[in-house]
């Protein structure tokens, strides 16, 4: 049977948030490794900053533990082909939300949809 997941797979990782005021806060990172449903992965965070209504990457590179089957998080797997230090965020024609490398890779993040 296939792992869910292997050393290599890319993922974007949407932590939800507990309550109003906490960080919106996503990631996109490659795994390194992974042990009975924990995940090493190392990629760049993108915080919500309320000020400028969008998301903006972190410069820094970050690892980070996550559990696979944290409620607290919404982890979608990337083609293996997306480079992650070209993924950034945009809207679409329809105003959504949308990860992008600008190469033709987009991922509509609808939990986060904006009609401005």
């Amino acid at each position: 049977m296939p792992d869910v997941v292997n050393i290599g797979d890319k993922i974007h990782v949407m932590t939800r948030r507990s309550f109003d005021g906490d960080l919106r806060r996503h990631m996109v990172g490659e795994i390194l490794a992974f042990d009975d449903g924990i995940v090493r992965v190392r990629g760049y965070t993108f915080l919500y900053d309320q000020f400028r209504n969008e998301f903006v990457r972190r410069p820094e590179i970050r690892t980070r533990l996550l559990g696979l089957g944290d409620s607290g998080h919404v982890i979608n797997v990337l083609p293996a082909e997306v480079e992650i230090e070209r993924l950034r965020y945009t809207h679409s024609d329809e105003r959504r939300l949308v990860l992008t490398d600008g190469r033709g890779y987009s991922l509509d993040i609808n939990e986060f949809s904006t009609t401005r």
